[in-house]
């Protein structure tokens, strides 16, 4: 039996380079030797106020990008997380169960609560408890996480022993991290001291993978270095030079050591014309086909209702259990 692993992605922003040559990259892989489950977590993204036309927009618009990046809906589950109704039944019995004292200490909650002053709200408050039910309603083995939310999954795991507690073991269970072969970390264009991120608010800190040619090109071109000239590999000294010498050595299959015998002795302005260039060769055939997918909202729409279909039939005996756990009548 394969181990499952569960993956959501908000619906805002768009998908970056950053995204592509990391996770999004090793998920092909994933699909052979895991059990996969991708789904899109339209929900979680209202706890901010979404205008309802985008919204929508966006979230045919993500389920084209994963496609277009070759995820297989055949081989993956990939669904939305509104149209699987278990997700929501499930994060009110584990709300009901999870003490305000852990939610306070969620570090997400108190910096959004910050950023977003005139929205503070109480999906904001417990939609770690959405995440826990997102995870434990497929039974998953393994969840890949960043830092910013490997304290999410703590509370997950911490849901969990609440459950037991009160209801038994065996119903629910007890997910664990996933950490990966460690890719390439691709840094934000113009600060390169912090990661490439679909959320950053200025667009010109990541390439998007759906970005135009001029856009990339654009962006490439105005990246932050040094003021420097020599081409050189240092990531301490010369952290934005260097960051570009990265994503090129992943796209092109050269060492940066090669790429520094490559660019000796020409400028920097060299080695961003060349990396556009190729950040625009690569990222092509991944617009092309987001661009057709796009042209056919009627096909996404049947993909969709397939992939939740699938979701709902691995979601729908483990809220069985749970009501029968806790005594609801189903």
């Amino acid at each position: 039996m394969k181990k499952t692993i569960l993956s959501g992605s908000t619906v805002t922003g768009d998908l970056t380079l950053g995204n592509y040559i990391g996770a999004i990259n090793n998920w092909t892989k994933l699909q052979n030797d895991y059990d996969c489950l991708y789904f899109l977590a339209d929900l979680h993204a209202l706890t901010v106020f979404q205008d309802p036309a985008v919204l929508r927009e966006r979230t045919y618009s993500f389920f084209a990008q994963y496609l277009a990046l070759g995820l297989d809906p055949q081989k993956n589950i990939i669904f939305v997380q509104s149209q699987v109704h278990q997700h929501t039944e499930l994060s009110w019995i584990l709300n009901c169960l999870t003490p305000m004292g852990y939610l306070n200490r969620m570090t997400q909650f108190k910096e959004k609560s910050e950023k977003y002053v005139k929205n503070i709200n109480t999906g904001l408050y417990t939609y770690p408890v959405l995440m826990a039910a997102d995870i434990l309603l497929y039974q998953a083995d393994l969840v890949p996480v960043g830092e910013d939310q490997r304290q999410h999954l703590e509370l997950t795991r911490d849901i969990v022993g609440f459950f037991e507690n009160r209801y038994g073991e065996g119903i629910l269970k007890m997910p664990e991290a996933y950490v990966g072969k460690m890719g390439a970390r691709i840094m934000s264009l113009q600060d390169p001291d912090k990661k490439m991120s679909k959320s950053d608010e200025n667009d010109k800190n990541y390439v998007s993978i759906i970005d135009d040619a001029k856009k990339i090109e654009k962006k490439i071109k105005s990246a932050t270095t040094d003021s420097g000239t020599e081409i050189k590999f240092d990531p301490e000294n010369k952290a934005g030079l260097s960051n570009l010498m990265t994503i090129y050595s992943v796209l092109s299959g050269k060492s940066t050591e090669q790429l520094e015998k490559d660019y000796a002795g020409k400028m920097y302005g060299h080695l961003k014309v060349d990396l556009a260039d190729l950040v625009v060769q690569t990222l092509k055939p991944v617009r092309e086909k987001y661009d057709d997918l796009m042209k056919n909202k009627d096909y996404l729409d049947q993909l969709m209702k397939s992939g939740a279909e699938r979701a709902e039939e691995r979601a729908r005996p483990t809220l069985e259990k749970v009501y029968q756990a806790v005594g609801l009548l189903r």
